[in-house]
């Protein structure tokens, strides 16, 4: 077996870190917390992070409330996620609880319904199963695991499968 060696990037200096941060900004958001965890991994000093951050912040390269807002935009309409699943992620990041309540507030209870409904019908179609109860339960699963609250989605799924009984009741119909 083959000892493994842990590959460990060139450090940098403050001065390095700040200009490969301004770059790194330039192309993308980051937040902060994205900021912090990269200047560790390059060996940045303790005592010099801060003060990189705090540079990074005031000329604009980093803003948590932007990156927060341009987050909660993708994940909700490129990636269908819910409230919650975007709210830990953005803990995950660093991003602090009163920015991330400010971009989550742009969401609509309404649109995040109908995105739910649209999600759960379009899973609906690939899931296969053996009884409403499956069908309920593997709808249920899967809006949750796109972080959408329990009673969001029990509604949700309740109206869609009372909908295929009334569908399949009439198909089941003879005339």
């Amino acid at each position: 077996m083959l000892p493994t060696t842990k590959r460990v990037k060139r450090t940098k200096t403050a001065e390095e870190a700040l200009a490969s941060l301004m770059r790194l900004c330039a192309r993308a958001e980051r937040s902060s917390g994205d900021a912090r965890r990269l200047m560790a991994t390059w060996g940045v000093p303790a005592q010099d992070r801060e003060g990189v951050l705090q540079r990074l912040i005031r000329e604009k390269f980093i803003d948590d409330g932007r990156y927060a807002e341009a987050f909660v935009r993708e994940k909700v309409n490129l990636s269908g996620w819910g409230e919650w699943k975007i709210r830990s992620a953005l803990k995950r990041k660093g991003v602090a609880e009163n920015t991330i309540n400010a971009a989550l507030s742009q969401l609509s209870p309404e649109q995040s319904a109908q995105r739910l409904a649209e999600r759960l019908k379009r899973k609906m179609r690939t899931v296969k199963y053996s009884s409403a109860y499956d069908l309920r339960t593997k709808l249920i699963r899967y809006a949750l695991s796109l972080g959408y609250a329990m009673d969001e989605v029990m509604d949700e799924v309740e109206t869609i499968t009372r909908e295929i009984k009334t569908e399949e009741e009439c198909d089941n119909f003879i005339y």
